[in-house]
């Protein structure tokens, strides 16, 4: 097990999580201060909005963090909040943390070069972001992008010895002020080892996208 594995129970110090305030509907994006056996310390983003200062011990959290390639989450209750200098919520778990149901296919921003056949040519791009059920990506285009529901052949380059071919089709696609084709794919036939690689390539990047050290 690698060291990025080992954060099943709870986040560790120093990333990011997302807290969801369960009765308001409300998720916010966190920086997590402490974390160890008696709970976490977390500082919201945007500590100066109203609504903050109506955060209460008793109310009932989620906080959703990535660990290895998959989301986790954990119950919570808050059960002290501090404003003095910089808004912080001290978090007590109510239950067990558990993989995340919160969406069936996380998605990250991931920029990787893309070549789509086309009409006797290659397209070339790069991805915008990236799940293991489709993607947006940004490529060469020339007139008006496909229309919706039209089958595209993909290979994407994830590392510099990693790459996949993939079969989708175009959920919706339109022209950047480039030129270029802005184009969202489903995926379509996806395999289970092809599945396991882009989820992979895709928590990679939300680790490094909330490692409080990149910020």
């Amino acid at each position: 097990m690698t060291e990025t594995d080992l954060d099943v129970d709870r986040p560790d110090a120093r990333t990011r999580a997302d807290v969801t305030l369960v009765s308001r509907g409300i998720t916010v994006t966190a920086r997590v201060i402490r974390s160890d056996e008696s709970g976490l310390v977390v500082s919201p983003s945007g500590a100066g909005r109203a609504w903050h200062e109506s955060v209460k011990p008793g109310d009932a959290v989620e906080v959703y963090w990535v660990s290895g390639y998959e989301e986790r989450t954990l119950p919570a209750k808050v059960s002290s909040v501090d404003s003095s200098a910089q808004t912080a919520w001290r978090l007590r778990p109510t239950g067990a943390a558990e993989r995340s149901r919160r969406r069936r296919a996380v998605r990250a921003k991931v920029v990787v070069p893309i070549v789509v056949p086309w009409s006797g040519g290659l397209l070339r791009g790069t991805t915008i972001d990236l799940s293991e059920g489709g993607l947006k990506t940004l490529v060469e285009g020339c007139g008006l992008p496909p229309e919706s529901g039209t089958p595209l052949r993909l290979m994407l380059t994830l590392d510099h010895d990693v790459t996949v071919d993939l079969a989708g089709e175009v959920a919706w696609g339109s022209e950047h002020a480039t030129g270029q084709w802005v184009l969202a794919v489903q995926f379509t036939d996806v395999d289970e080892q092809t599945a396991d690689t882009l989820r992979r390539r895709v928590f990679r990047a939300l680790r490094e996208e909330r490692s409080f050290g990149t910020d």
